[in-house]
């Protein structure tokens, strides 16, 4: 249904619930869909259910833990949780994480406050690593 709506091309359905598999305290509940794809931007009732289209210059092809941490942070101000305590948790998250492919997935993905955070806490979780 997505794919026809779209007239094809490439696209990545995703949830904010998530990020509740991430391991970083978010606990919301959410009930709508995110269609990240390259043609349409809005909100559309497809079968009876509501997507959120959202353009974006590029996402991946399947959802991976690095990609919801950079769609987490940059999608902060929408959670309904504090941002202060989700951006610790996701930055004492970095120290269990792949941090190369956190740091590619947040260059290739991030917003600029996004991008902003992880260098800074991947800076600071590896010089913790150094002591």
């Amino acid at each position: 249904m997505v794919s026809t709506f779209l007239k094809g091309g490439p696209f990545l359905l995703a949830s904010p619930n998530a990020y509740n598999a991430l391991g970083v305290g978010t606990t919301q509940l959410h009930n709508k869909t995110v269609v990240y794809n390259h043609k349409r931007h809005g909100k559309f009732a497809l079968g009876g259910r509501t997507y959120d289209f959202r353009m974006k210059p590029a996402f991946p092809k399947k959802l991976t833990a690095e990609f919801l941490l950079v769609d987490l942070v940059n999608n902060l101000d929408q959670l309904g949780e504090s941002a202060e305590e989700v951006l610790g948790r996701v930055k004492a998250r970095l120290a269990a994480s792949d941090r190369a492919r956190v740091k590619r997935a947040a260059q290739s993905y991030g917003s600029e406050r996004a991008k902003k955070f992880f260098a800074r806490a991947l800076a600071e979780v590896g010089a913790q690593d150094a002591a």
